[in-house]
């Protein structure tokens, strides 16, 4: 099989995080181990499938596996060459964690117009600055209740939240229909999904993808609400 070697790179990177981890990389952990963009990754995964090195379920997330016919054949990297964590690997545990603890300094960029996605627009010229922590920080009178984790799976894809996004939550306790939250379920797992309450009590958590069904459930502990989404390309 003829690989290049950043292809047979992303390959011996994908085997590594199976056997060290026990579980495939998201596009975006292999894009912040390599160094690269996601597209970068994503293009050397479609090669790598299309050559039958590497094998996908599209239905599942952190499916990337190598094929067994080479699986074996891979050498296992050194001890110098550990993975490093994901981004942002968070627990359910670590929701309750003071968010505003060791904060870095917001971040802003020059806001320099408005792109159409339409029609087109006349040029702007007014010089503004984009501040992240006033976009998606705390409410006003709240300190330290914004927190982010990263989006694992692809349940809320209709509402433009994919597999590797990152997410911006407001830590709150409760929830307004048709809100996006991150809720506590009975049975220990943490979910995001869009917040109804029925006529009858329960609760039911939509997801944004007809390949998943519906959570219903007598009661589940609110952890934030949604109040933005950020994509690294």
């Amino acid at each position: 099989m003829n690989l290049t070697p950043k292809q047979l790179r992303v390959l011996k990177l994908v085997d590594q995080w199976r056997r060290t981890k026990g579980y495939s990389p998201t596009m975006q952990e292999l894009a912040d181990h390599l160094g690269v963009s996601r597209v970068t990754v994503f293009e050397h995964v479609e090669a790598l499938i299309g050559k039958g090195a590497l094998l996908r379920d599209a239905n599942k997330a952190r499916s990337l596996t190598p094929s067994p016919d080479l699986a074996q054949h891979l050498e296992l990297p050194g001890e110098d060459e550990e993975i490093s964590p994901g981004p942002l690997e968070v627990s359910s545990r670590q929701l309750h964690a003071d968010s505003g603890a060791g904060a870095s300094p917001s971040l802003s960029f020059p806001l320099v117009g408005k792109v159409a996605a339409g029609y087109p627009i006349q040029k702007f010229e007014q010089r503004e600055s984009l501040a992240l922590e006033d976009l998606f920080g705390p409410r006003k009178g709240r300190v330290g209740t914004t927190f982010a984790l990263q989006v694992d799976g692809m349940s809320m894809r209709d509402e433009g939240i994919f597999d590797g996004d990152y997410v911006l939550v407001d830590k709150r306790e409760t929830a307004r229909n048709g809100e996006r939250v991150v809720a506590l379920l009975p049975n220990g797992e943490t979910t995001l999904k869009t917040y109804y309450k029925e006529r009858d009590g329960r609760i039911r958590l939509q997801p944004a993808n007809p390949e998943f069904a519906p959570i219903m459930v007598d009661e589940c502990e609110i952890q934030g609400i949604v109040v933005g989404v950020l994509r690294r390309y």
